[in-house]
């Protein structure tokens, strides 16, 4: 398994080549540069900034000096924020980031599996009705639109949560229910889907006629031979949080890498823009080896 690791480590190299080589295509084909919205710069003095950045020279010749300052762990400093480097900024934003992912991860898993089982269980009842209400709810509602929702609600109206910043436990909440709740919707439906599968298969029925308990036929041999769809999916789910905490960590004034993204896009911060984006992509290739290697674990035929 460790030999395989190492496999699909190798493979994501050239993933993130690719990621890095469109996002620094993208930044040089829009229109406008990082100098552009800032008050008219005498020619002499824009030409010094340009030079000490390498913006005067050729594209290829700036992407080789970016790789080659990758290699060597530096990710340049950042063109807004002046005497910082991009490396310290994500080291200062990406626990903020990743406490937040965590969180909205936990919702959805501990809310949609459950709910899920629940629904395939109680087939066609109310409870059923309820729950897939709730998970096509979930579906349709974007995030940051529950976000705006939630914030008014509970802070404005009924004032139990604050309603942004990110200073303790009570400030975490509503931002992890804005990012894990529709995704965990859609958990639901799949859950529901594989669980009722597994019900209706024949060593579920011979399991009944041996007088084996509902819980014991539930949680034992149900859930466990359908939860391998579950697990498949949060590694692409992965890269839907990811995306998602942008706008989250936007919306409630989160100092993540997210907003920081935002604000980089928005100045045309190019070597910020390409850290993050670099990091985003290392963590959905490293959640896509993992999922992987659970597979492996819970599922041996999947080894040969």
């Amino acid at each position: 398994m460790l030999i395989y690791f190492f496999k699909r480590l190798l493979h994501g190299i050239p993933v993130l080549l690719v990621v890095s080589t469109i996002t620094f295509v993208i930044m040089r084909v829009v229109p406008g540069g990082p100098f552009d919205q800032e008050k008219k710069l005498p020619p002499e003095i824009l030409v010094n900034i340009q030079a000490k950045y390498h913006l005067d020279q050729p594209v290829t010749t700036q992407y080789l000096l970016y790789l080659k300052q990758l290699v060597q762990g530096d990710m340049g400093p950042s063109y807004k924020y002046i005497g910082r480097d991009v490396a310290d900024i994500i080291l200062d934003t990406f626990p903020v980031s990743i406490t937040l992912g965590v969180l909205a991860m936990l919702i959805v898993v501990g809310v949609g599996v459950p709910m899920g089982v629940w629904s395939a269980y109680c087939q066609n009842s109310a409870i059923d009705r309820i729950c897939m209400f709730y998970a096509t709810l979930g579906i349709s509602i974007p995030s940051f639109v529950l976000g705006t929702i939630l914030v008014w609600l509970m802070s404005h109206k009924l004032q139990w949560l604050p309603p942004a910043l990110w200073e303790g436990p009570r400030y975490m909440i509503l931002p992890a229910i804005a990012l894990g709740a529709p995704f965990s919707g859609y958990i639901a439906r799949l859950t529901r889907s594989a669980v009722l599968e597994v019900l209706a298969s024949d060593y579920i029925r011979t399991a009944r006629a041996k007088g084996l308990t509902e819980p014991v036929i539930l949680f034992k041999h149900t859930l466990k031979n359908s939860i391998f769809p579950i697990i498949s999916v949060l590694g692409p789910l992965t890269a839907g949080l990811v995306t998602g905490s942008f706008v989250i960590e936007f919306i409630f004034s989160i100092p993540g890498m997210g907003s920081f993204f935002i604000t980089a896009v928005t100045n045309r911060d190019y070597p910020l823009i390409m850290g993050v984006t670099l990091i985003y992509a290392v963590l959905i290739v490293l959640a896509n080896i993992l999922v992987d290697i659970i597979y492996m674990w819970l599922d041996p035929r999947v080894r040969v």
